[in-house]
Parts: C-alpha cells; sequence; structure tokens
C-alpha cells in the first residue's frame, strides 16, 4: 500500500481545493456502529429492521419504539475523532480541504475541528419541536424518557433525515456546488450505496478522483486512485505540509 499512500500525498501537495464525500466507514474506526457490514445494524435482531424503525411513516406511526431504537443505537455521545477526521480538520486548516460532505450524523468532523462540513443527512446533535420549532440539544434526547416532549406538548424530533424524507435542499446546493468546483475529490469510507447522496459523486469535473474504502465501490474503475484500505489508517500515513 506503500506506493498508493505516496501517489495520495503527492496529490494533496500539488491541489489546494479538495473536497472529501464521507460515509460510515469513517466513523466505525470511532466505534460507532454501521448499517451495512456484519456487524451492522441491519444484521442485528429487532421486531422491525432498521430501515422501517429509521422511515418517516414509522416515526409517525409508532413513535415509542422508533425512540426506543433511536435513544439505544444512534444516540453515542462517547466516540471521539478518528485519525481520519482528525487530518481532515488539519488539511482544512492548511487551506488544502474546501469542504467535508458527509452522510454521517455523528457530528465527529466538527469535533476534530472541521468548519466546512455539510451533513447530508442531519446530526444526532440538533433537535426540534415538529409543533412549534423550538431547538433541543443532544443532552435533552438522550435523557428523555419515552417520547421526548416540548413545553408546548409537542414531539421532539432529532434534525436527521428518515427514509422516505427529502434532504435538506440548502445542504445539497452546498455539497453540489463544492464537488463541481473540487480539483480532487476523495471518497472515503462509504459503499456509495444510498441514494441521493452517492449520486453527487456525478457532479465532479475535476483532475483526480480518489476511492478510500476497505470494500469495492461502484466507482472504483472510475478512480484515479484507488486505496482498499481502511480510511483511518491511510489518513495517518499522510502528512500535511
Amino acid at each position: 500500500m506503500m506506493k498508493e499512500i505516496k501517489e495520495l500525498q503527492q496529490i494533496i501537495d500539488e491541489h489546494d481545493n479538495i473536497v472529501f464525500f464521507g460515509g460510515a466507514g469513517v466513523s466505525t474506526e470511532s466505534g460507532i456502529p454501521d448499517f451495512r457490514s456484519v456487524d451492522g445494524l441491519y444484521n442485528q435482531q429487532y421486531d422491525y429492521p432498521p430501515e422501517t424503525i429509521l422511515s418517516h411513516t414509522f416515526f409517525m406511526r409508532n413513535p415509542q419504539e422508533f425512540f426506543r431504537f433511536y435513544q439505544a443505537k444512534m444516540l453515542c455521545d462517547t466516540a471521539k475523532p478518528n485519525k481520519a477526521h482528525l487530518k481532515l480538520a488539519e488539511l482544512e486548516q492548511a487551506g488544502k480541504l474546501k469542504a467535508v460532505i458527509t452522510q454521517n450524523i455523528d457530528n465527529l468532523h466538527q469535533m476534530a475541528g472541521s468548519r466546512h462540513v455539510w451533513e447530508l443527512h442531519g446530526s444526532v446533535y440538533r433537535n426540534y419541536c415538529i409543533r412549534c420549532g423550538r431547538a433541543y440539544d443532544f443532552a435533552f434526547m438522550k435523557k428523555a424518557s419515552g417520547i421526548p416532549k416540548c413545553e408546548c406538548g409537542g414531539t421532539v424530533k432529532p434534525d436527521v433525515v428518515l427514509y422516505e424524507e427529502s434532504l435538506d435542499g440548502h445542504t445539497l446546493e452546498a455539497a453540489v456546488s463544492a464537488i463541481s468546483k473540487a480539483q480532487v475529490l476523495i471518497i472515503g469510507g462509504t459503499s456509495l450505496a444510498v441514494y441521493p447522496a452517492a449520486s453527487l459523486i456525478d457532479y465532479f469535473r475535476g483532475e483526480a478522483l480518489v476511492v478510500i474504502n476497505k470494500a469495492p465501490t461502484p466507482r472504483d474503475k472510475q478512480a484515479d486512485l484507488l486505496i482498499q484500505a481502511p480510511i483511518g489508517e491511510v489518513f495517518g500515513q499522510i502528512t500535511v505540509k
């Protein structure tokens, strides 16, 4: 893998408009479970499959069960940024990285110090009352018993994109703009199986497409550089100059 690492280092050294597009594999190295791996949430046993529980219809019809799963499996406040998060923040501070576009909802990029982060699927650190719009923080949701309720009596919903819900328009526009202007697009820690997020890659018209993922992705053949390894292990060997 040393040859690929040297090639990645050269690409980073030679460009100053890099965009990172990441998925669950960036967070699994911090201890947050993903959905599709052998040990992921899709392969655990519940009364309903996770994709059913994490749908808008289920949230509206069965909020008690939704929040039982959500609080047990989605609210992880013990995870810390790993080498990938920290290196990306360092690249941004050095003026190399212009944006992080993430499918994750865990806030780890911001914890690492990244400022230009576009969260396609929202964040567990933001919550709001579906009746009056009042904002609530992570701690409120963590300690809530049963269905979290606002002072007005409305249900407090996580600001995350559930199945059947649309992505935020402003976030989408910003992500498309960043990708379309990038010289280098690094795809990391994602199987590119979730749409419409994965389709944003089509807007890239730059010089170098880099794919870093343990498992094969649909974009491997298009990549100018392909590294099949854990994202943290790869970024841990990169030097920011």
